[in-house]
C-alpha cells in the first residue's frame, strides 16, 4: 500500500473548519458574566490586526508589482473588518452593562384637585 501525503491546502482547510467549530462553541458557552471582559480581550486583538493590517497597506515596495496590490487589498480588508469588529464589541459591551444598571423608578404624577 502507497502512502500518499495530504495536500498542504486540504490540511489547512481542514485546521480552519474545526478552529470554526471550536470557536462557536467556546463562546456560546461563555456565562453573561464572562461576557464582558471577553469582549475586551476581542477588542484588544482587533486593535492589534488593525495595526498590521496598517503595515501590510503601507510597506509594500514599488518592486512587488502585482502583489502589492494584493498585499494593499488584504491590509485594506483586515482593517476595514477588525474596525467593525471593534464598534460591534462595544456596542454589545455597553449593552451588556447596561443590564445591570439600575432601573430609575418614574416620578410620581401630581395629583389634580377637581
Amino acid at each position: 500500500m502507497e502512502h500518499v501525503p495530504v495536500d498542504p491546502t486540504v490540511f489547512r482547510l481542514a485546521i480552519f473548519v474545526l478552529a470554526i467549530f471550536v470557536g462557536y462553541y467556546v463562546v456560546w458557552s461563555v456565562t453573561p458574566a464572562l461576557h464582558t471582559p471577553l469582549m475586551a480581550v476581542t477588542n484588544a486583538i482587533s486593535s492589534v490586526i488593525i495595526v498590521g493590517g496598517l503595515i501590510a497597506a503601507a510597506a509594500v515596495s514599488e518592486a512587488s508589482g502585482m502583489n502589492g496590490w494584493i498585499a494593499k487589498g488584504a491590509g485594506v480588508a483586515a482593517v476595514t473588518l477588525a474596525s467593525v469588529n471593534i464598534f460591534g464589541g462595544f456596542m454589545v459591551t455597553r449593552r451588556m452593562l447596561a443590564m445591570y444598571r439600575k432601573k430609575e423608578r418614574p416620578a410620581a404624577a401630581p395629583k389634580s384637585a377637581a
